[in-house]
């Protein structure tokens, strides 16, 4: 039995052999390629980490130029931010905060430059919804509807789409389009929905446009009902 034990375990041993001898190399590749990506996924994770922790340093650095009203400190800190890590979260914040900064000391170029960098580079999201909605209020007021518009067109993250809705209705006010801002505060009225503060803010100027919407209230409350 002992013999028999010997030559299963030979033969066991050959076709082990013949095995590695054939599919050796590319066994030891792929666990090697497995490997490097694993380090290389660990190493990301950890740069990233750090990266993430110098880009909320410098995010509070443009914060700090922000609350000392030096418009100098803020341009140098946010140009080093964007520079450094202008694809972070952080720089989209940094960039907002800037762009009210810049506004409230009255340099309405620059907080357009700033808000148009976070705008470029989020355009997607909530950072670059807000941006893009700044922006639009901020050339209105300089008399650049059409430039207004176009930070208006496109779409919006379903959160901020009656918000731009709104906006336009501002702006066609300010060229005198009053049925087409009607329009567009009845879309940023409809969309807004009645939890929505802003609402009223939107009802007020369709009340200035001559639309009575007491009736659209009601009708609202009583569906409400019926679905409870």
């Amino acid at each position: 039995m002992a013999k028999h034990l010997d030559l299963e375990e030979q033969e066991q041993l050959d076709e082990l052999k013949h095995f590695w001898k054939n599919y050796g190399n590319a066994i030891t590749t792929a666990l090697l390629v497995v490997a490097a990506a694993l380090v290389g996924w660990f190493g990301y994770q950890y740069w990233q980490n750090g990266k993430a922790t110098q880009a909320s340093l410098m995010y509070d650095e443009v914060e700090r130029a922000v609350q000392s009203g030096d418009s100098a400190r803020v341009e140098r800190a946010l140009a080093d931010m964007n520079e450094r890590f202008g694809s972070t979260v952080q720089a989209q914040q940094a960039g907002l905060i800037a762009a009210r900064g810049f506004h409230d000391k009255g340099s309405i170029d620059a907080a357009i430059s700033a808000l148009t960098g976070v705008a470029t580079r989020s355009s997607g999201d909530g950072y670059g919804a807000m941006a893009r909605l700044r922006l639009a209020a901020l050339l209105a007021d300089k008399k650049d509807y059409d430039g207004a518009l176009r930070q208006l067109a496109g779409s919006f993250p379903k959160d901020f789409a009656p918000l731009a809705d709104d906006r336009r209705g501002d702006v066609m006010m300010l060229q005198g389009k009053k049925a087409e801002a009607k329009a567009e505060y009845e879309k940023a009225y409809k969309g807004l929905g009645e939890r929505f503060e802003y609402r009223r803010l939107v009802e007020t100027k369709l009340n200035g446009l001559g639309v009575d919407l007491s009736e659209r209230r009601s009708t609202d409350a009583v569906s409400a009902a019926v679905k409870k």
